[in-house]
């Protein structure tokens, strides 16, 4: 089968799963956003993504996603440099044209992938997972007020700076991720005439961006509020 046999099918995969899991950070964004201007808003949110049939199965596609693309990018990455053989020692130099994520996306995944640890133990583990068991996970937060867990996470004295501080280091990563794999995701699915290659650049800029933005408008103003500047 084409589709995991070829190299072209393998990045029409990759593509896919990539647009796929962009599209849910743009609403995972949006809607982490709303504890900024509501808590209320906030809680009810997690309340109707909780421990629901259709949240669960959600969060079982994300994580095949996630694995797919994951694994399927280890395997790309692996099979070029053996194509590209001793070649790829040759020129020490930054190749023209040729931007450092393109050369980086591989570490710049498993960045992505790490702070997904952190990310999935601090926001899924003890909310999603603890109201799925009750509370048995969640520690001393009520998995009912989601709001306040965030406030606490990201507010206490010198944790929830460097909380804030690893989360801002990762939309960093996250954000150069987004930018190259955009553009490289619409470039494998057809977008790579003349026209449209410098067009689905600055897209794959806006795209990454509009990921990245609401998730660091959230750390940024609890760092303010808990360094207290708001």
């Amino acid at each position: 089968m084409w589709l995991k046999d070829s190299s072209i099918g393998r990045k029409f995969i990759m593509s896919l799963t990539g647009l796929a899991l962009v599209l849910f950070l743009i609403f995972h964004g949006c809607m982490n956003l709303a504890v900024v201007f509501s808590e209320e808003v906030y809680n009810t949110i997690c309340h109707l993504l909780g421990a629901n049939w259709y949240a669960l199965i959600g969060t079982l596609g994300l994580a095949f996603l996630v694995v797919l693309h994951f694994c399927y990018g280890i395997y790309l990455t692996i099979q070029n440099r053996a194509a590209r053989g001793n070649d790829r020692y040759a020129v020490t130099g930054k190749k023209e044209g040729v931007e450092w994520e393109s050369e980086n996306m591989l570490v710049l995944g498993f960045c992505v992938l790490g702070f997904l640890v952190l990310h999935l133990y601090n926001f899924w583990f003890r909310m999603q997972l603890a109201e799925i068991t009750n509370g048995a996970t969640a520690g001393a937060f009520d998995p009912q007020n989601g709001a306040a867990y965030v406030k606490a996470l990201f507010t206490t004295p010198v944790c929830g700076q460097i909380y804030c501080a690893l989360y801002l280091i990762w939309l960093c990563a996250l954000w150069f991720h987004l930018r190259h794999g955009v553009w490289s995701a619409l470039h494998t699915l057809g977008w790579n005439n003349l026209v449209w290659m410098k067009r689905i650049k600055v897209i794959g800029v806006i795209v990454a961006t509009l990921a990245v933005l609401p998730f660091a408008i959230v750390v940024l103003y609890y760092l303010g509020v808990g360094i207290g500047m708001l």
